[in-house]
């Protein structure tokens, strides 16, 4: 039973491991939808007043999704590796493929959640029609009072209208509703057509075939994974010998003695080395022979064999 168990989970690890970025973004869009939800019920409120209707409804859709787009870019370590490259090397290496893929992937990563809001705010449709009662022409409705204009047009989401006119409301936000919906629908599929062809464009740009990239990928998530966590170990006992340095011993908790055991602390490493494996990085080669992080580049290059790798964009 155990064992069975202990295969189950491997199982689900590297299914999730295959699938992090896919799980990743549906886990975002997830949580917008939860916000989003929670927004409407508890925080959206129509303030019912002509030119205010509009600012308000156009704030409600359009500020919540440029905050998430600006966090999305901010929590997005390829952003920070731009910056990074910017500033030490000044993108000399950097080539505009290069520079295009590494962009459209921060882009795109962060649009999740403020493309899921957007969408969502259109199909609720309480933001639009908020934002478009008072430019509802009376004319356009069948058997509506004459002497009402804007003023009584943007009251309506509050129900806060003559009761003569309080009839027509159910109308009114049906077309408003319909409006929105057909604009949140029209949205969905520009995406989905968009997202469509550019993963075409990406698969027919590659130089790498398919189990390549795959290869490629797990590669990619085994350096970090073992990357944080040496660092991590490394860091600890850096620190443990600077405190101990000063104040002539140090107390450590009884898995930080094992690791103090089990590892030898090392010198401090050299601003230049971490530049070294710090910057943008695609895809490389070096006579044939991939090189698939900064990291790896780094640790097969030698004073004897100082060669420049030849750069292979895995977008075109």
């Amino acid at each position: 039973m155990a064992a069975l168990i202990s295969e189950n989970f491997k199982f689900l690890s590297l299914f999730f491991k295959s699938k992090d970025v896919v799980i990743f973004n549906g886990l975002i869009a997830l949580g917008t939808v939860a916000s989003q939800t929670a927004y409407n019920i508890f925080a959206f409120s129509c303030p019912c007043s002509p030119e205010r209707n509009y600012l308000y409804g156009l704030a409600a859709i359009g500020v919540p999704a440029l905050a998430l787009f600006l966090i999305g870019v901010m929590l997005n370590r390829n952003t920070w590796s731009l910056v990074s490259e910017c500033r030490i090397r000044f993108c000399r290496r950097l080539t505009c493929p290069a520079g295009f893929a590494l962009l459209g992937s921060i882009l795109g990563r962060a649009a999740v959640a403020p493309v899921t809001w957007t969408v969502l705010s259109l199909l609720r449709g309480e933001a639009y029609v908020c934002a478009r009662s008072e430019f509802v022409d009376p004319a356009s409705l069948v058997d509506f009072p004459e002497g009402y204009g804007p003023q009584i047009m943007a009251r309506f989401p509050c129900r806060d209208v003559p009761a003569v006119v309080l009839p027509f409301w159910p109308a009114i936000e049906r077309q408003l509703k319909y409006e929105s919906q057909l604009l949140g629908w029209l949205l969905t599929g520009l995406i989905a057509v968009s997202l469509f062809l550019l993963l075409c464009l990406k698969r027919c740009c590659s130089p790498l075939g398919a189990e390549q990239e795959a290869y490629w990928k797990n590669f990619r998530y085994s350096e970090d994974q073992i990357f944080e966590r040496t660092a991590g170990i490394h860091a600890k006992l850096l620190a443990t010998e600077s405190v101990k340095q000063f104040f002539g011993f140090v107390a450590l908790e009884q898995e930080d003695k094992q690791q103090l055991e089990q590892y030898q602390a090392q010198n401090n490493i050299p601003r230049s080395q971490w530049n070294n494996i710090t910057g943008v990085y695609l895809y490389k080669e070096k006579s044939g022979v991939p090189l698939y992080s900064q990291l790896n580049k780094w640790a097969t290059a030698t004073p004897d064999n100082n060669v420049e790798v030849t750069e292979m964009n895995a977008l075109c």
